[in-house]
């Protein structure tokens, strides 16, 4: 029977081979918060890039995916493991939510602060991350005293939390400049990551050590679910283009060209997302999440740097672009590239297989998106040489459909028979 109500309850983990397990409402809501996070970090991304500032774009775009993607995995994760849906653990979601809002609010500061390169500002993003992590803390600390089996994991994480926050906090506070920063951040981030895999093999004479609980498909699921929001970006982004081509002269050929490349750019980019087997190979094998978890950081960052990229176009069209017809293109086939080849290896490192028709659908990916650039140096609209880049993902589709999908059966098939 359901429940009515949303008094406490014991965080005493979830079954992590629970039937029918989905998303909730709440996850869903929480990852709404993100929206803003990737919305603005594609804005201002495509500012700088068609402004001429390459350089500062790309890094801070890469500095926020990071950011972004990092505080929703710490949640999602958890959440998967010990989500009890009562109204304490309502409320610390809700922090979080603030936290993400306030760090997107700091990512114009941040941008600006990297074309200026005397001092790296992200005092505002850290303060997000703060709020963040202090409802964190309180949840695994939570998780520590009612669920004793997980004890020692659950303070893993909290001694990682507290460690890496105080680093940034420091980082944040010094005056550097953005090479030291850089070297700050790799540093930092490579704590963060390590983190959680120590702390889920953290053995201890008194407490002993289980790893957390969290569901496969629930997961999976999960993943998926934040794709599809980064995907919206793309979405936004050939809005933007449209609207900067029929401005001034109406619905055109070139508006229609816009309208189709960005659409069956991002359908296709959702399409091939989904072709891995995610859910059941993380079913049968736990210990491969690590690699899969963190990897999804580079697919997702790809996937939102699609919609920068159209964002990018949409300046070109409206003539505010400083980089030209080639720059945009390569805007856009860029983040395709990393998108397609980090999908790839997401596939390779869960299943552990290699298919040789894998490495010629990623020679087709290559040659298509060199078509495109090289139709944009060539002098052709820019709007044809988006339609080459559309074709980019479709290699992958037709190869899947055509043969693709029997190897994926296969390695399906070995884990029933």
């Amino acid at each position: 029977m359901p429940r009515t109500h949303h008094r406490n309850q014991p965080m005493t983990g979830r079954d992590p081979h629970e039937p029918a397990r989905t998303a909730t409402p709440l996850e869903l809501l929480f990852d709404l918060a993100f929206v803003v996070g990737f919305g603005v970090a594609g804005e201002q991304g495509a500012h700088l890039v068609a402004d001429g500032h390459v350089a500062a774009g790309v890094i801070g775009f890469a500095l926020s995916m990071f950011a972004i993607c990092w505080a929703w995995i710490n949640f999602s994760w958890f959440a998967s493991a010990f989500d009890t849906d009562d109204w304490f653990y309502r409320v610390t979601t809700m922090v979080q939510m603030v936290g993400v809002v306030v760090l997107a609010l700091g990512l114009p500061e941040l941008f600006e602060s990297l074309v200026e390169g005397d001092r790296v500002h992200n005092e505002v993003v850290v303060a997000g991350y703060i709020v963040m992590r202090l409802a964190m803390l309180v949840q695994w600390l939570r998780a520590a005293r009612q669920a004793p089996e997980y004890r020692a994991t659950a303070m893993g994480y909290v001694w990682n939390l507290v460690i890496t926050q105080a680093g940034w906090v420091a980082l944040a506070i010094a005056a550097v400049s953005v090479p030291v920063f850089l070297v700050g951040w790799v540093v930092l981030s490579a704590a963060e990551m390590a983190g959680p895999y120590v702390a889920e093999r953290l053995r201890t004479h008194e407490s002993g050590w289980r790893s957390t609980p969290w569901h496969a498909h629930h997961m999976a699921e999960r993943y998926g679910l934040l794709a599809i929001i980064t995907l919206g970006e793309g979405v936004i982004g050939t809005v933007a283009s449209l609207s900067a081509v029929t401005h001034d002269s109406g619905w055109t050929l070139d508006a229609a060209l816009v309208a189709l490349a960005g659409t069956g750019l991002t359908f296709g980019l959702w399409w091939t997302y989904y072709l891995t087997p995610d859910a059941e190979m993380l079913h049968r094998h736990r210990e491969r999440s690590w690699a899969w978890g963190y990897g999804n950081i580079l697919v997702f960052a790809g996937l939102a740097g699609v919609g920068a990229g159209l964002h990018v176009a949409a300046y070109y069209l409206e003539g505010e672009s400083h980089i030209g017809a080639v720059g945009t293109v390569l805007a856009v086939a860029v983040p395709v590239l990393v998108f397609v080849l980090a999908d790839y290896v997401q596939f390779w490192v869960l299943t552990r297989s290699f298919d040789t028709l894998h490495m010629f659908l990623v020679i087709g990916t290559v040659v298509a998106l060199v078509a495109a650039v090289a139709t944009a140096a060539a002098g052709f609209h820019m709007a044809w040489s988006l339609l080459l880049v559309m074709l980019a993902p479709v290699v992958t589709i037709v190869g899947y459909e055509v043969r693709g999908h029997e190897h994926v059966a296969r390695l399906l098939a070995e884990g029933t028979s």
